[in-house]
C-alpha cells in the first residue's frame, strides 16, 4: 500500500486517495445506482418532491477542472433522503447486525489529518504522510470506531457522523438498510433546499450577519483551525441549522459520498432527467466539502461543487447519507 497521490484524473487539495492494484466495479451496465430501492425505512427522512432545478454553477474562485459546470436544468423524480449524514450510533448497528468490517480496518489504516492527532503521540501513530500534502497522516489503527487513532473511540459521539467510511462500506450499509446512496443530482437538489442558484445551502455569504451555518476551517490552512465556528473538527450531524427543505450540513463538516462514477464532462453530454454519471470509472463523486474546507484553499463547500475519490478510500472527513425511492 501507498499514500501517493493518485494521478488522474485532477486530484483534489483536501481528500488523499489510497492507490490500489485492483480496479473496483469494472463492469455498470446495470450499475446499483441506476436501480431504484423501495425497501427502507423512511424514519429520519425528508420527502422531496423532485421537479426540474438548476444544477451546476459557474463561480469565478471555483474550479474549472472539476466540472462545476456549466448551469443545466435537471429535472428529478420524487424521493426520500435522509436528515442528516449516518451517524455512529446508526453506523454501529449496522456493524453490530453484520459484523461488517470496514475497509479501514481491513487494510489496518487509514488517513487522519495532522491537527487531530495527540501531538506527544505523532512520531509513534504517524507511519507515513501523503507527499505534497504532509498534512494527511497515514495512522495504523485509526477507523470508524477510532478516528484520531487506535486509543480514540466514538462511545461519546453517537450523533457525530460515521467517518472513515468508504464508498463500499456506505453502500453496503446502505444495501443492508434497504436503501441506496443518491445520486449527484439528487445530493445538490437536497443541498439547495429550494434556493435557485445560490452558493450554499442558505444564500451566498458563508456566514450572514456573523452567524456561521456550517462547519468549515478558520484560521490559517492548514496550520491551525482556531474553531471558531464552535469545531475544530468533526461536529454533530445536526450542529447547524438545516436548509429549507430540512436538511442537515450540506455544507461542511463531512464529505459525503454519492453513487456516481466521476467525470468532469460526462454531464455535458448526459440525460437532464434524473441523471446519473458514467457507466463506469476508478472514482466516485463527493459532494459538500468538510471541516477542513478553507476559502483560501478550497472553498469546495459550495452547493455546485465537487470532487472525488476512489471507492475503497477512507478519510477523517468523509460520510454518507442515504436515499431511497417512493
Amino acid at each position: 500500500m501507498t499514500t501517493e497521490q493518485n494521478s488522474k484524473p485532477p486530484h483534489p487539495c483536501c481528500v488523499p486517495s489510497k492507490a490500489r492494484s485492483e480496479i473496483l466495479h469494472r463492469s455498470r451496465t446495470d450499475a446499483d445506482e441506476r436501480q431504484r430501492i423501495h425497501a427502507g425505512s423512511t424514519e429520519g427522512m425528508i420527502k422531496l418532491d423532485g421537479g426540474a432545478f438548476l444544477m451546476g454553477t459557474v463561480y469565478d474562485r471555483g474550479f474549472p477542472a472539476d466540472g462545476e459546470g456549466p448551469v443545466r436544468k435537471v429535472t428529478l423524480t420524487p424521493f426520500y433522503i435522509d436528515s442528516h449524514s449516518v451517524t455512529n450510533e446508526q453506523f454501529c448497528e449496522f456493524v453490530d447486525a453484520t459484523d461488517f468490517r470496514t475497509e479501514a480496518e481491513h487494510f489496518g489504516w487509514t488517513f487522519v489529518f495532522h491537527n487531530q492527532l495527540d501531538r506527544a503521540r505523532y512520531a509513534e501513530l504517524v507511519d507515513d504522510t501523503v507527499a505534497g500534502l504532509e498534512w494527511w497522516c497515514k495512522v495504523n489503527g485509526a477507523d470508524w470506531r477510532h478516528p484520531e487513532g487506535p486509543d480514540t473511540n466514538v462511545d461519546d459521539r453517537p450523533d457525530h457522523p460515521a467517518v472513515h467510511v468508504s464508498w463500499n462500506d456506505a453502500a453496503a450499509y446502505c444495501a443492508w438498510a434497504g436503501k441506496r446512496l443518491p445520486t449527484e443530482a439528487e445530493w445538490e437538489y437536497a443541498a439547495r433546499g429550494g434556493l435557485e442558484q445560490k452558493l450554499l445551502p442558505w444564500g451566498d455569504e458563508l456566514t450572514p450577519d456573523g452567524e456561521y451555518r456550517c462547519n468549515t476551517w478558520q484560521g490559517e490552512f492548514p496550520k491551525s483551525d482556531t474553531g471558531d465556528d464552535g469545531y475544530a473538527g468533526v461536529a454533530p450531524a445536526r450542529a447547524f441549522p438545516a436548509n429549507d427543505f430540512g436538511m442537515f450540513s450540506m455544507a461542511g463538516n463531512v464529505w459525503e459520498w454519492c453513487s456516481d462514477w466521476w467525470s468532469p464532462d460526462y454531464h455535458l453530454h448526459a440525460a437532464r432527467t434524473d441523471p446519473v454519471g458514467p457507466p463506469m470509472g476508478d472514482r466516485k463523486v463527493t459532494k459538500g466539502g468538510s471541516f477542513l474546507c478553507h476559502d483560501s484553499y478550497c472553498n469546495r463547500y459550495r452547493n455546485g461543487a465537487r470532487t472525488s475519490n476512489t471507492p475503497d478510500s477512507s478519510t477523517i472527513n468523509t460520510g454518507f447519507r442515504c436515499v431511497r425511492d417512493l
